[in-house]
């Protein structure tokens, strides 16, 4: 059938029974749709599915108010922001050893540790040394530490120098910050004032650089300075000493690691001149081996 010609205004469909009509021979070019009704089609009116970006949302979206905000970020009581659970970290952090040319084997040791809640701890704190089978140097630190920022804590207590080789012992008020500062590097900064006014300065700073998930290398430089000669204990003023080292560990477990390095450090000013007058040493470079424990 040509329906081109065929005038459909005037034919009324609700009789006609259209399931059976063929339409695939139809021809609807000449057919006008303009009067048809295609709300009746299934077709949604005024919907196009192909917005402009700049078009209003149909439903616009509420200017956010400062009653909002406030709803939205509640002021939190401080025993809501920080736990007040115990917890504790202990870590030996270095325990090496190393083959000293006339002394024999040398070894040292660094460890800290802290008990107590996210905003008040308990830290301990201590270092020494050993050459040639007997003690050099040995310290502990105890003091109390108090959250100040979100990844620093201030410290304050004191620190107790040993007595070896017949020298005397040293007792220090401490104080100083702990923290991680930007770009990673854990560091450390304490200010100590001992008997007839003795100041002294400490700093250290750390950076770990992951080769990968277990194999991990460590870069420490720290140092010392103090305001006054004490030679019973070996400091001379000013500047007194300068350690720098890189440390290779790999972590068979998180909580055990063994390591291998090299070690430089050097004495300055006046502690220089009591080293040279006691052995002429005032510099090494040695390569350690040793375990890093914690727990």
């Amino acid at each position: 059938m040509d329906h081109s010609t065929m005038d459909h205004s005037t034919m009324d469909h609700s009789g006609m029974d259209h399931s059976g009509m063929d339409h695939s021979g139809m021809d609807h070019s000449g057919m006008d749709h303009s009067g048809m009704d295609h709300a009746s089609m299934g077709h949604q009116p005024g919907v196009s599915e192909d917005l402009p970006p700049t078009a209003e949302p149909r439903e616009p979206i509420p200017v956010v108010t400062p009653t909002d905000r406030a709803a939205a970020f509640p002021d939190l009581d401080e025993h809501l922001m920080h736990g007040e659970s115990i917890n504790s970290y202990w870590a030996l952090d270095r325990l090496e050893a190393w083959d000293a040319d006339e002394d024999g084997t040398g070894m040292a040791w660094e460890a800290q540790g802290w008990v107590g809640s996210d905003l008040n701890r308990l830290w301990l704190r201590s270092e020494g040394e050993r050459a040639g089978g007997s003690t050099e140097s040995a310290d502990v630190e105890v003091l109390y530490g108090r959250a100040i920022a979100r990844w620093w804590d201030a410290v304050a207590g004191v620190r107790h120098d040993f007595a070896f080789g017949g020298g005397p012992s040293r007792t220090y008020a401490a104080l100083g910050v702990i923290g991680l500062a930007p770009y990673k590097f854990e560091v450390s900064a304490t200010a100590y004032l001992g008997e007839s006014g003795q100041l002294g300065v400490g700093a250290e700073a750390e950076y770990e650089m992951l080769f990968t998930n277990r194999l991990i290398g460590q870069w420490l430089v720290e140092g010392e300075a103090w305001s006054k000669d004490d030679p019973a204990v070996g400091i001379g003023s000013g500047l007194s000493k300068v350690e720098a080292g890189f440390r290779l560990r790999y972590e068979f477990h998180r909580q055990f690691a063994p390591y291998v390095g090299v070690v430089w450090e050097r004495a300055y000013g006046g502690t220089a001149d009591l080293r040279r007058a006691a052995s002429g040493d005032v510099d090494d470079t040695r390569i350690v081996a040793g375990v890093r424990i914690w727990f």
